[in-house]
């Protein structure tokens, strides 16, 4: 059994740590060996399942934004830690699950074992030699991985035991339905410059000089830290590399599917729950009754959502022939397909297309030479480091080295040169005077290394330097200080009863505007300052040396009743649940950490984040 806290200000960490979104812990008790980075109550969290977790939230950062990460550059973003926070809390409910007697049997991982796919044979049926084989590959033992199948069924029960039964209420999704979906009807026109009942007077030097001490802000120039660095870049070797063609063969033979592609079709393809309705649908069609694009709507779904994209003729199975028998655009069907009888709808022919070695020859020689000065510059950082690690500074990098040393005076709206990589813009920012040197990694595989050598303090400008921008400031507020006077002017008009159309302006007109819409030529807080008006409200807006005079015409309530409100009504409380149901697991998480000893294993974490263990 799990040992209770001796402190109440240990169950406090505990707690402010996971409502902050459990991103991490902050200083625990460190223990064990390099078998388990954690122990949470008697429940261990090997290092496997840690690096696992950590590798899963780094190809999950590269697949949405596309970019590979490095060891280096998930801690600096945090993943380590949210790694650490996610398989102790985990560990914390396979913990309670165990404490509370809720027991697996063999019977039930036995089924989940044999429906694996991995473990199935030629036959198609379960295979105990592929099943043994393919844990041994992983390092893994059968009775270590039932032993984790037990477990995670029977959390599974767990968490679903505090998640079922979550409803959102009908107020609720209504008043969110009512708030999302409101609409806005206005009338507005947009007083600039040009629109001035008088030119605005030519400043003079005391005004000027006036405004640049009144307003300070405008013209302060933010901390400054000064900097010197050694770096090196891939494109900064990449011309002295050569590859041979026999390396661009096999890489251009790997890659043939880009290069080599066959006819292909653009397909949308529109599932039914029956052959007959699917017949029914493809004579309306044809009797010109209806549209796909209609056929779609009826379903309740969107062309995203019977979108295939670019297919093959071997990827529609039974239907590939009649969709790439077709000479031009057309539905065809119904056919069989694997959600069921379907009407397909064929958008354009892409032809087959194939780029010869030749024609791709310098593109690969490109990428391969890019690749190998990644590698170079990898392989070389051992003896950066340990140039440093002998006291060698930026200057002596250089020397020794094919590094290359720079300075500069770095400040947040500084991106020029090596201030381009977010990793620089992220070290500087942090970066210490006299703190000991590091060899960081940038975005395109290169390296660098910098040193603080001052900082500034933000400073104000002086007049003389800056007097064209205090010059184009002090107009900018003068304009729109007197546009804001003549455009309360027009509504001081208007709320006694004068039409818009008479005031000589240039209006613009948008209807059904959304909460969530913008309106081209307005500033950026228009729309909610838009909906925060009342129905015939005029109200005058101004930045930046314009003005805006703006009337509410009608506010469109959102009617309950029609079949695409309650869809979306439906979606929200579906929504909605589940978020309520994620957030009650996590409580009851923090609930069951609060009471349960959590020792953290610091070196087993280092040495996984390091990939040295």
């Amino acid at each position: 059994m799990a040992k209770k806290k001796a402190s109440n200000v240990f169950v406090w960490i505990i707690m402010v740590m996971l409502v902050a979104g459990l991103a991490g812990f902050g200083a625990t008790n460190f223990g064990g060996s390099l078998r388990s980075v954690a122990t949470v109550g008697d429940t261990e969290v090997d290092v496997d399942t840690y690096a696992r977790t950590l590798q899963a939230q780094m190809r999950s950062y590269q697949q949405v934004t596309g970019q590979a990460l490095t060891v280096q550059q998930a801690r600096e973003f945090g993943f380590d830690r949210a790694a650490l926070s996610q398989v102790v809390s985990d560990a914390a409910l396979q913990n309670a699950t165990a404490e509370a007697g809720v027991s697996i049997g063999d019977e039930n991982v036995g089924r989940e074992v044999a429906a694996s796919p991995a473990f199935q044979g030629l036959s198609g049926a379960f295979d105990r030699q592929t099943y043994e084989l393919a844990l041994r590959q992983n390092g893994a033992t059968v009775r270590e991985y039932e032993n984790e199948i037990r477990t995670g069924i029977a959390s599974g029960l767990l968490r679903a035991a505090v998640q079922s039964g979550v409803r959102t209420p009908d107020v609720f999704t209504q008043t969110l339905f009512n708030y999302a979906r409101e609409e806005r009807d206005i009338t507005w026109a947009r007083l600039t410059q040009d629109d001035l009942d008088a030119p605005l007077a030519e400043p003079s030097d005391a005004d000027l000089r006036a405004f640049h001490q009144e307003n300070p802000e405008r013209f302060t120039q933010g901390e400054t830290r000064v900097i010197s660095y050694a770096w090196l870049t891939p494109d900064m070797i990449v011309d002295d590399i050569e590859v041979d063609d026999a390396q661009l063969r096999t890489i251009y033979d790997g890659r043939i599917s880009e290069y080599v592609q066959p006819e292909r079709r653009l397909v949308e393809r529109l599932v039914f729950a029956s052959q007959t309705e699917a017949d029914d649908a493809k004579a309306r069609l044809d009797d010109g009754e209806v549209t796909f694009d209609a056929l779609v709507d009826e379903r309740g779904l969107s062309l995203d959502d019977v979108d295939l994209g670019e297919v093959e003729a071997g990827e529609l199975e039974a239907a590939g022939e009649a969709l790439f028998a077709l000479d031009g655009p057309d539905v065809v069907g119904p056919l069989p397909s694997s959600l069921g009888p379907a009407l397909f709808r064929m958008n354009a022919i892409l032809t087959a297309q194939e780029t010869t070695f030749d024609e791709a020859r310098a593109e690969l020689a490109d990428e391969a030479a890019a690749d190998r000065a990644r590698r170079i510059i990898l392989e070389g950082q051992a003896q950066v480091e340990d140039l440093i690690a002998g006291g060698a500074s930026v200057d002596q990098l250089a020397e020794r080295t094919d590094m290359q040393v720079g300075s500069i005076d770095w400040r947040d709206d500084v991106a020029d040169g090596i201030a381009a990589y977010d990793a620089f813009r992220l070290a500087a920012a942090t970066a210490q005077v006299g703190a000991f040197a590091e060899v960081n990694e940038l975005e395109d595989g290169g390296i660098f290394v910098l040193t603080l050598e001052d900082i500034r303090a933000p400073e104000l400008r002086d007049f003389e330097t800056v007097r064209g921008a205090v010059v184009d400031a002090w107009d900018a507020a003068e304009a729109e200080a007197a546009l804001t006077a003549q455009a309360e002017a027009y509504a001081v008009r208007l709320n006694g009863g004068a039409e818009m159309a008479g005031l000589g302006l240039a209006l613009e007109t948008d209807r059904a505007l959304e909460r969530s819409g913008f309106v081209d030529g307005t500033p950026p807080d228009f729309t909610d300052q838009v909906f925060d008006m009342d129905e015939g409200e005029v109200r005058v807006l101004s930045e930046a040396g314009e003005a805006w005079l703006v009337r509410l015409d009608r506010i469109a309530v959102p009617d309950p009743s029609s079949p695409e409100a309650q869809l979306v009504v439906t979606q929200f409380g579906q929504e909605t649940a589940r978020e309520l149901s994620q957030s009650l697991l996590t409580a009851f998480t923090q609930s069951v950490l609060s009471e349960t000893e959590v020792y953290i294993n610091q070196a087993a974490i280092t040495a996984v984040t390091s990939q040295s263990y």
